[in-house]
């Protein structure tokens, strides 16, 4: 297993079939851990964007991004800075509720974190979040204290600030 940094590739990559398989088994042979992926649509339908975020020291991820860049299928790849990078998790969190004070704290606490209350019910409550990782971690360990049910959490989706495409 592979220690470092948190790093964050921004991939531009042709929208067919099998690509996502090809980069995670690059991935994969290389002994390198995904920590997260997102893969969406651009608004061209020709390419996607994969968002994905792993750990290592600087060598060996500039090492993995240019094995990405050899590929076929791989239009552009981006090694993305976390301070010139927008990025955002969403989360969604059921979280058990044994009173209605327990329904009042989460609301107030949703409320700080920006989150969007869905589904209460007598014994649960569900919370959207989008978020940095950071945030989310934060919220979490304040509800844990509640009993949370369930999560379901994506990758991460970033995008360098800036002109460059």
């Amino acid at each position: 297993m592979m220690h470092g940094m948190l790093s964050i590739l921004s991939l531009l990559v042709e929208n067919r079939p099998g690509v996502l398989f090809k980069v995670t088994h690059m991935f994969r042979s290389r002994n390198f851990n995904i920590t997260s992926i997102s893969v969406g649509e651009t608004s061209d339908s020709n390419f996607s964007r994969m968002t994905i975020t792993t750990n290592g020291n600087e060598k060996q991820v500039n090492q993995i991004a240019k094995q990405l860049d050899k590929m076929i299928d791989v239009i552009k790849v981006e090694k993305l800075d976390e301070h010139s990078t927008i990025y955002r998790e969403l989360i969604l969190f059921k979280i058990k509720i044994s009173s209605s004070e327990d329904n009042r704290k989460i609301n107030d606490l949703a409320r700080a974190y920006n989150g969007t209350i869905h589904a209460v019910r007598k014994n649960s409550i569900i919370v959207e979040m989008t978020a940095t990782p950071e945030q989310i971690n934060a919220f979490e360990n304040l509800v844990k204290p509640f009993g949370i049910l369930q999560t379901a959490r994506t990758g991460m989706a970033a995008l360098l600030r800036g002109n460059d495409v």
